[in-house]
This record gives structure tokens, C-alpha cells and sequence, in this order.
């Protein structure tokens, strides 16, 4: 029998592998409402303090790279645990950082290894089960994961007026703990080893240029790379927008912020439900429409001066998309290339966090004195995603 046709979607496997999928966002949504109290604490600029972010995203988009391929050579569990091993030890170095240089320096570093979790992911789920399977699959798991940025801003904030923002570190080393143990008793090996491809690094690279010479998966790639700028686009700017710019407050943050998960939770839950009847196509289509709906909404509000519901509303069916383009974008990849799932699904990884590292780069350099420059570009990244997709990736 083989591993797809022998796997079961249980409650216990879709609460494990999403408290592993929540690593990278507990790292990034619990650390946003404490990001103004580093910058005073290290006496920098707020800029100083979004490249800390960015720096993550850097590494764990570069991390993918590396990760893929090895669990593709090595197996999916040795390469998990190596992973979130790494990830707790950078997380509490975190904590014992002293300056803003060396944050920026261990943020890179823990990005790269939180990026094990995240790529291996999807190669396990695509182990198991086929390409509609697999996208209801990572809808669910989506679902759960998403419970790290719902209580992780309000988390957060309470940490760091409370205790520092060191606490934050502190509380994200205990969760990898418990992640960490969930591998080692619950997760098995779902790559058997005649199916591992033998690591060499000129395969490595025949193969990234397979896929990104197809315009199909090259299409996939971006649309997921673009709508996921769009996102990490408000997580570098956002909580500077709605704490300095709107006054809300550092500990009221997070409950602003909670209205875009619950927000991915709904469209979460009609993928789950409506993909295996509709396709996988058909929902990518929809979220793809509701998120350029959101990026001309951002627009007007900034333009008609509609203030903080301006933004949080159009923010939240943008951010509230994401689950949806993302599963069935990878869903749509992975399919094509079961072989190299693990490969296949790096370099989507590596592209999402990639492109949102260069996204959120830039806008970290733009000036913070309104929600221009964050409306802008979440709009642009949203007709960017869909354009990727109408023109050269409708027809996988």
C-alpha cells in the first residue's frame, strides 16, 4: 500500500504539523508590537528595527534553498529535527542580544533554520495525499496555524509592556520546546528511501532551472511570491501605521490585528470545503479577486481619508486571502512535480519570502509619516499575484 493511499487525515496530525507550520509566525506576529520598544531600548530608528524582520524573511527564504533538496536527499524527519533544534537555540540568543546589529545578525540565522519547518511542511502533506486532498489538507493545518497570529500580537504586547521584549524570545524558545518534542514522538519518515534523490549540487540546480524555466510553475511561484509581499508588506510597516500613526496602543495592537486571522480562518474554511467540489483553480481564482478587491479598497481609503477602518478593513480581507492563494497556488506546483516535492516546494518558499524580504526592504525605506506607502504597495503586489497567475499559470 502505498504512503498516500495509507494516510488518514486525523485531528492529532493536523494539530501537529500546524504547531510546526506556527514556528515562523509566532517569530514574526509576536515580535511586531514589541518592535517600537527595541527601537527605544537599542536607541535606533524604527527602520533600524524593521530590517530585523526583513533579515529573518532573508534567511529563511534563503534557508528554503537549502532545506528542500536536503529532505528530498536525507528524508523529511532528520531535517525537521535539525531544524527546530537550531531555531530554539538562535531563539534564546535572541534573548541575550545586546544591540541591534547583533539581533539583525541572529534574526538572519534563526530565519534560516525556522525554514526547515515551513518547507518540509508541504513535502510531508505531499507525501501523503494527492493535489486536492493536499490543498484541503494545508487548509486545515492553515486553520491551525493560524491560531499563532491570532494570539501571538496580543501575546506579544502584553510581554513586552509587562515583562520586556526579551520576554518574547523567551515565550517563543518554550513553544519550539513543545514543537520540537512533537516531532520527535508523533512524526515518522514519509519518504521512503528508494524515493530519496541523491544530493548533488548540479541536480540541485538542473532542477530549480526546470522549474523556473516552466512558465506554468514559474507563474505559480510568483503569484504565491506576490500575494505574500503583499502581507509581509503590513507585518514590516503595519504595527507602525496603526501604533504611531492611529494611536492605537501597543497592548490593543494585537486585537486590530486579530480581525485579519479571524479573517483567514473564514476563507480558510471555504477552501476546505469548497476545493474538492470546485478545484483547486477555481478557489485560487477567488482568492486572487477578493485580494485585488482589498488592494483597490486600501487605495480609496487613504485616498477619501476614511482613517483606521480605511485600513484594517481592506488589510483584513487581503491578509484573510492568503491561506487560500497560497495552499492551492503550492497545491497546483507540487502536483506537477511529486518527485521533487521538497525541491519544488523550497523554491516556492524561497520566492515567497524572498520577494517579501525585497518588498519589505523597500518599504521600510519609505517615508513613515502616513499609510501611503504601506496601501501602495499591498495594492501593487496584489495586481502583480494576479497578473502572474492570468497570464502564465491558468492552465496547469
Amino acid at each position: 500500500m502505498t504512503q498516500q493511499a495509507s494516510s488518514k487525515l486525523s485531528l492529532q496530525l493536523i494539530l501537529i504539523l500546524g504547531a510546526i507550520a506556527a514556528l515562523t509566525p509566532f517569530a514574526i506576529d509576536m515580535y511586531l508590537p514589541a518592535m517600537p520598544s527595541i527601537a527605544k531600548d537599542f536607541l535606533v530608528s524604527p527602520s533600524a528595527v524593521q530590517v530585523t524582520l526583513t533579515a529573518y524573511t532573508a534567511g529563511f527564504a534563503f534557508g528554503q534553498l537549502i532545506h528542500g533538496p536536503l529532505a528530498d536527499s536525507y528524508g523529511r524527519r532528520p531535517m525537521l529535527i535539525a531544524g527546530t533544534v537550531s531555531f530554539l537555540v538562535l531563539t534564546i540568543l535572541g534573548a541575550l542580544s545586546t544591540n541591534i546589529n547583533e539581533l539583525t545578525m541572529i534574526r538572519v540565522a534563526q530565519g534560516f533554520a525556522g525554514a526547515a519547518a515551513a518547507v518540509i511542511i508541504g513535502a510531508l502533506v505531499r507525501d501523503m495525499f494527492e493535489r486536492e486532498e493536499f490543498s484541503r489538507t494545508m487548509s486545515f493545518v492553515t486553520l491551525v496555524m493560524t491560531i499563532a497570529p491570532l494570539i501571538a500580537p496580543v501575546l506579544g504586547g502584553h510581554l513586552s509592556v509587562w515583562f520586556g521584549w526579551r520576554a518574547v524570545f523567551w515565550a517563543l524558545a518554550i513553544f519550539a520546546v513543545i514543537v520540537l518534542i512533537s516531532i520527535l514522538f508523533k512524526i515518522k519518515e514519509t519518504l521512503p528511501k528508494e524515493k530519496r534523490m541523491p544530493f548533488h549540487i548540479s541536480s540541485i540546480l538542473k532542477n530549480y532551472k526546470r522549474l523556473l524555466s516552466n512558465p506554468v510553475a514559474f507563474g505559480l511561484i510568483c503569484c504565491s511570491g506576490f500575494s505574500f509581499a503583499g502581507m509581509f508588506t503590513f507585518l514590516t510597516a503595519g504595527a507602525f501605521v496603526y501604533i504611531d500613526i492611529y494611536g492605537i496602543s501597543v497592548e490593543n495592537f494585537g486585537y486590530y490585528f486579530c480581525l485579519n486571522i479571524l479573517c483567514m480562518i473564514l476563507f480558510t474554511s471555504i477552501n476546505g470545503r469548497f476545493v474538492k467540489r470546485k478545484g483547486t483553480h477555481w478557489m485560487l481564482r477567488f482568492g486572487l479577486i477578493i485580494q485585488l478587491i482589498a488592494g483597490v479598497l486600501l487605495l480609496i481609503g487613504q485616498w477619501l481619508d476614511l482613517g483606521l477602518w480605511g485600513v484594517v478593513i481592506p488589510v483584513a480581507l487581503f491578509i484573510g486571502t492568503l491561506s487560500t492563494i497560497g495552499s492551492n497556488t503550492m497545491a497546483c506546483l507540487l502536483s506537477s512535480y511529486p518527485q521533487m516535492a521538497g525541491t519544488a516546494s523550497s523554491l516556492g518558499g524561497t520566492f515567497r519570502f524572498g520577494i517579501g524580504s525585497i518588498v519589505g526592504g523597500l518599504v521600510a525605506l519609505m517615508p513613515d509619516s502616513n499609510a501611503w506607502p504601506m496601501a501602495l504597495t499591498m495594492a501593487s503586489c496584489a495586481i502583480l499575484s494576479a497578473g502572474f497567475y492570468w497570464f502564465l499559470a491558468r492552465t496547469a
